[in-house]
């Protein structure tokens, strides 16, 4: 009768469940959630705290100057840039022998002869400097370069930009009177100098794109390097230009070297050992403590479902602000939700376990998972020791307070442990803000309570405090229609609530339980001691018949438990407070009457089962106890402890506690508290004198 060990042992289907648990939980954990490949992403500002730990190079890596000082740099080099342009010499000769022919023609015979000399020097002039397409001309005068290489051959010299003639400044320069007197231009009215300007210089781009990736390459993009192990920037430091520069390298340097595929299958497979490690240990755990889960698939599904949900949560938030590059914090999860709902439907061991294997999974993406881990298991810690019961609303706002003051206080002390001063301004608000909004976030677990009643089968404790009021219409009508079982089931729930606090049970599980034990009375009241006044409807009935009224009142409240949709654990109390125990005062008269005659047992024997947990046989023990104490001629100690004793000890004797989660000390325990609470409700009053 160990608490958690079972009487049959697991099947091989039951272990062939846990393997596929572990499957599905790893496979969804790594293969379709974890962002692989992916490399760590830091959130900051420039101006702004450093609000992750101290971060710690990884890798060598060296610092870049900023994109705004590349860029005056590379102007500055880029002032010596000069393009390269070939000059085409027959050009000319082509345009002065046709300015020869023109001016020898009829058309030309008012042009005086010694204008030809004068208009082929300047040609001449312009051919020789190089006349430029508007195109390059434009291109020029935006670049500015101080000069530019002219060549042709093997011939090259430099021109300034103001030497070269452009098609306009060229004509300009050949209808331009330098000398009115002898040169009148007058005589070339008529004569279109335009025609004789064609531009003889091409850009040479294979030698001019050379150039500007020699001056390119003398540029240096760097301003140092920083060092494998080398911190970068503490927590609370302001991220100056500095800093940021170096991030901004770092970031860089990531995206530059990313993993190879050999690298990324590593990782998915460093990360799906580390996963299946972690289920593996949960399933281990529930195997050693609580095996009892494994036989329930909705305790594990709720246990898979909620340790699996944070973690896919985590792993969203990292992606996004991976993309997004938004300031997305994981400390404004409420992780604290975890423990608190498997500490409502469950218990405080698996829920501190199962809070662990969460916040361990979770960390494998965070840059920097000490504090993660430290603070969030704190956080479990408290909300599991602030939250016995969760009955009244002012209770899980108490615990979300103390939980929000303790990760609040656990932060503040891994800063000042890292060294940082009470009065720096070196530490960040943001931090304190998420632990806070975590907080306030951890009190939808009262909202969360109904979607996973119904959902996962289970009753929390909110719940069962509503069904304890006496004006449900359930036990409204038991004290309307059976005042004496009403009655009956009270002293059963105080009785059974002040055991279960004594060995550490559900106390407020195994008071709604009691209240609704006997609901089956409800039918036929009047053939129930405690409902009787005066005659007794079992007079002059076979006492095989008086049995099976007395027996069907378990199946007739577990029909008025489906009517009235009482939750699975209220209805499996109807089913088990009698077990498979006899209506023992008919089966003993039955045979008091007929000694030696053979009498069908099964005619006096309760259906059950037996009781399966420790409240069912915490209410057994109580109701049994209750009932035969109405009976006593004398309420003496004595007189009590030893019926308990004889009842309880009857029980046990019979293998009524066979099947369920109870040890011989916590029955001595419930027997002693149960002699107690009797002597109490019994004791002799004094006569008061007249």
């Amino acid at each position: 009768m160990s608490r958690y060990n079972h009487k049959h042992s697991l099947s091989v289907k039951a272990y062939l469940y846990r393997i596929l648990f572990s499957l599905i939980a790893t496979a969804i954990l790594v293969v379709f959630m974890l962002p692989i490949g992916s490399e760590p992403t830091y959130r900051y500002e420039r101006g702004e705290p450093w609000d992750d730990e101290a971060l710690i190079s990884q890798d060598s890596f060296p610092i870049l100057k900023s994109a705004d000082s590349i860029a005056r740099e590379l102007e500055v080099l880029r002032q010596s840039y000069e393009p390269y342009y070939s000059q085409n010499t027959s050009i000319m000769e082509q345009q002065l022998k046709m300015l020869h022919l023109d001016l020898n023609s009829p058309s030309a015979a008012n042009i005086p002869r010694y204008f030809q000399p004068y208009l082929q020097e300047k040609l001449r002039h312009i051919y020789s400097t190089g006349i430029l397409t508007r195109e390059d001309a434009a291109k020029l005068e935006k670049e500015k370069p101080r000069q530019v290489n002219i060549f042709h051959g093997n011939e090259s010299n430099k021109r300034s930009l103001s030497q070269l003639f452009s098609e306009k400044t060229a004509y300009e320069y050949l209808i331009r009177e330098e000398d009115k007197v002898h040169y009148n231009h007058s005589y070339l009215r008529g004569f279109d100098l335009m025609k004789y300007v064609s531009p003889n210089l091409t850009y040479d781009k294979e030698k001019s794109e050379q150039q500007k990736r020699e001056i390119d390459g003398r540029l240096v993009r760097t301003t140092g390097s920083v060092r494998q192990g080398q911190k970068i920037v503490d927590r609370g430091q302001i991220v100056d230009d500095e800093v940021y520069s170096i991030l901004q390298s770092m970031e860089q340097y990531q995206q530059e070297n990313k993993l190879s595929t050999q690298e990324k299958v590593s990782q998915i497979i460093g990360r799906t050992v580390y996963a299946a490690i972690l289920v593996v240990l949960l399933l281990l755990y529930f195997q050693q403590f609580r095996s009892d889960y494994l036989d329930d698939i909705r305790t594990m599904l709720l246990v898979m479902t909620l340790s699996l949900f944070f973690p896919i949560v985590t792993y969203l938030i990292v992606s996004y602000t991976a993309m997004a590059h938004t300031r997305v914090d994981v400390f404004m999860v409420p992780y604290c939700v975890l423990p608190i709902m498997l500490r409502i439907f469950l218990d405080s061991r698996t829920a501190f376990v199962t809070h662990v294997i969460a916040v361990l999974a979770s960390a494998i993406v965070i840059t920097q998972p000490f504090t993660f881990i430290v603070t969030q298991i704190v956080a479990g810690l408290v909300a599991i020791y602030s939250l016995r019961e969760l009955s009244q609303r002012y209770e899980l706002f108490r615990t979300a307070v103390l939980v929000t003051l303790a990760t609040l206080l656990t932060y503040l002390c891994l800063e000042f442990a890292r060294g940082t001063a009470i009065e720096s301004e070196e530490i960040s608000r943001m931090p304190y803000l998420y632990l806070t909004v975590a907080g306030i976030l951890s009190m939808l677990v009262y909202l969360l309570l109904i979607p996973v009643e119904r959902i996962f089968g289970f009753t929390s404790i909110v719940t069962l405090v509503e069904l304890q009021n006496i004006n449900n219409p359930l036990l409204r009508r038991l004290s309307e229609e059976a005042n004496g079982t009403f009655n009956h089931s009270m002293q059963v729930a105080n009785l059974a609530a002040e055991v279960a606090n004594k060995i550490g049970g559900k106390a407020q599980l195994v008071r709604t339980g009691a209240l609704y034990h006997d609901i089956g009375k409800l039918e036929n009241a009047v053939f129930f001691t405690e409902n009787q006044n005066g005659q007794n409807p079992h007079d002059g009935l076979p006492y095989e018949r008086s049995a099976q009224i007395i027996i069907q009142h378990v199946e007739k409240g577990l029909r008025l438990a489906d009517k009235y949709k009482l939750p699975t654990v209220v209805r499996d109390f109807i089913a088990t407070h009698h077990g498979r125990s006899f209506t023992r005062y008919f089966y003993v008269s039955k045979k008091n009457e007929n000694p030696g005659a053979p009498i069908d047992e099964r005619l006096f024997t309760y259906p059950g089962p037996k009781p399966q947990t420790l409240e069912q046989a915490i209410l057994m023990m109580a109701d049994a106890v209750e009932a035969a104490s109405r009976s006593l001629p004398e309420y003496t100690e004595e007189s009590i402890n030893a019926m308990v004793e004889k009842i309880v000890g009857a029980q046990v004797n019979e293998g009524s506690f066979s099947e369920c989660a109870i040890t011989f000390r916590e029955i001595e325990e419930a027997k002693e508290v149960l002699g107690a609470r009797l002597r109490t409700v019994y004791h002799t009053r004094i006569q008061y004198p007249e």
